[in-house]
């Protein structure tokens, strides 16, 4: 299953109050599924940052009840402080994390910047990605003049929000307007040199950064600035698209930074930036010693960072993601100056629910206990789920060894692609391990609801077909995703290494078991289905998977016979 994970960033308009902000985020964290990772609060701009993540529905809801909160206790007839401003809830940006695309967090922002108008009587702006015209993309133009404009705009066809617009009235005084909108997510990254000057790591700055550096006369750092009909600097732009950058010395570290936001990473991703970042450095004769990222990053930065510099040496990629991970924080030196514990800096691991108790994260002898036990569940459909994990395990490995060996190097990547492939199916049938026994629980579930009046009991039969027809398609998708397994079995039987062939026949065994053992489990759970054209929908689809699984199986055996 996909993990979907999207990130708030709301800025309120109060950093000095730490009970109201409080009440702010208790009113967040009633949410369920959410979880606060960051309260920033700034006395001098009186507006705190808060920062949140969690499922896509549950990140939206725990923003409007923020919102809420925030536009009953914010004044902003009484507001004041040094950061710009224009409402209670100043700005809401929604950022994708994983398993959500830009372009799904902006049709959120917009279905929730509608709802806060219309519950809330909150003025809103939509900006970004979530803007309705291109020059409101920019959090400027929708703040253009503050609280204090927000009178003439108001009520104007032009100027005035994109949901709630009429004439400035007392509701909007108190609560001023919201900006909510959806942007990629931001890294802030410090990138260090082996120099003391300040002058060169913003050389280098200039070099990369979007904005670039003014344009000189004679091309001369002495020379005057160059200017445009309107008087405006020209630019010489850098080379990293989305990037803001400058250059400054660190008394802590006694060294030079290249500090650098990325703000589009889509566009330059981290170890794009990493690589120019060194290669500019190199022309001035400065050598990038490590990096050092500010804050939080999504896992896949630094997936995408580690199959990058792994594909650079001709390795595969198709290793587990902790592996992939400590070759981007060694590739960048992300643990340079400080131990890099990706734990504590990857969102997706900080909100990890630990409390869960996962079959998968037993150990071998611990699974093997648990399924011993006098408890019924884990029971055959989760072993079969286990199984094909193995099968796929196998049919990677083998990849893997291939990949790596010297008389294969003309074809690492096409042994590398299929063990990534192989990852995949793995985390896949690892993850129906613990669905199977949550579809068993959810039956037990049942078992427990009232049945004492017609419509209780008509609400848990409801309820038990429901549940029974869960737990049937839970074992059919095991078999589905064990039965692509055979494909990555039979091309490493037919073209791997030699040597590990037999591993590839095992892993051709445990595949064929996996299909064979979750068709059991199709079967009986069908059996409790009232819907029984569906019942039977299910156990053909289960049935013709098992038939080819078994010509599969014979066809690869056949072949690794042959080369034993």
């Amino acid at each position: 299953m996909k993990t979907r994970i999207i990130e708030c960033v709301p800025n309120f308009s109060e950093g000095r109050d730490m009970a109201k902000i409080k009440e702010i985020t208790d009113a967040i964290e009633s949410v369920k599924g959410i979880k606060l990772l960051d309260v920033d609060p700034g006395e001098a701009t009186n507006r705190t940052v808060v920062t949140f993540v969690g499922e896509p529905e549950a990140v939206v809801e725990a923003a409007f009840q923020g919102i809420r909160r925030a536009s009953e206790l914010i004044d902003m007839r009484s507001h004041h402080g040094a950061h710009p401003r224009m409402g209670a809830t100043d700005v809401c940006p929604l950022i994708p994390v994983a398993g959500v695309s830009l372009e799904e967090c902006a049709e959120l922002a917009r279905k929730l910047a509608e709802r806060v108008a219309a519950e809330l009587n909150v003025p809103t702006y939509c900006y970004e990605a979530a803007a309705f015209t291109p020059e409101r993309r920019n959090l400027a133009v929708c703040r253009a003049g503050e609280y204090e404009a927000l009178p003439e705009k108001m009520g104007n066809k032009e100027k005035g929000p994109d949901f709630g617009n009429r004439p400035f009235d007392e509701s909007a005084a108190r609560t001023g307007a919201t900006t909510i909108g959806a942007r990629d997510f931001l890294i802030a990254v410090n990138y260090n040199l082996n120099t003391t000057s300040t002058r060169r790591a913003n050389a280098i700055a200039f070099d990369v950064r979007e904005k670039g550096r003014p344009m000189r006369e004679g091309g001369k750092v002495t020379g005057k600035p160059v200017k445009d009909a309107e008087g405006n600097p020209v630019m010489i732009p850098g080379s990293l698209k989305g990037t803001k950058a400058i250059g400054w010395f660190i008394d802590e570290y006694g060294i030079a930074q290249v500090s650098m936001n990325i703000t589009d990473i889509a566009t330059t991703p981290l170890h794009v930036a990493f690589d120019e970042v060194c290669r500019k450095a190199n022309d001035r004769g400065v050598r990038v010693t490590g990096t050092e990222i500010v804050g939080l990053v999504p896992k896949r930065t630094l997936i995408d960072a580690g199959k990058y510099f792994l594909r650079k040496q001709r390795r595969s990629v198709g290793i587990p993601d902790s592996e992939i991970i400590r070759i981007a924080v060694k590739s960048m030196g992300l643990d340079e100056l400080k131990p890099f514990d990706p734990r504590e800096k990857v969102i997706e691991y900080l909100i990890e629910d630990t409390d869960s108790k996962k079959l998968v994260d037993l150990t071998a002898r611990g699974l093997a206990e648990e399924t011993a036990s006098e408890s019924p569940a884990p029971g055959g459909g989760s072993i079969s789920a286990y199984m094909g994990a193995l099968a796929a395990a196998l049919g990677t490995m083998v990849a893997n060894l291939t990949a790596h060996k010297a008389a294969y190097d003309d074809r690492w990547e096409e042994f590398s692609n299929a063990a990534e492939k192989g990852q995949e199916l793995m985390e896949s049938l690892l993850h129906l391990v613990d669905e199977d026994t949550a579809a068993f629980n959810r039956i037990m579930d049942v078992f427990a609801m009232p049945k004492k009046t017609d419509a209780e009991k008509a609400a848990r039969a409801k309820a038990m077909e429901e549940a029974t027809l869960y737990a049937t398609e839970v074992p059919l998708h095991t078999m589905e995703t064990a039965f692509q397994t055979f494909g990555l079995l039979r091309n490493m039987a037919s073209n791997g290494n030699p040597a590990s062939v037999t591993d590839a026949g095992v892993g051709t065994l445990a595949a064929r078991a996996a299909v064979r053992g979750a068709f059991l489990n199709v079967k009986i759970n069908a059996s409790g289905l009232k819907d029984r054209a569906k019942a039977e929908e299910l156990i053909a689809r289960g049935a013709e998977i098992e038939r080819k699984a078994a010509e599969e199986e014979a066809e690869i055996l056949a072949v690794v016979e042959s080369k034993i």
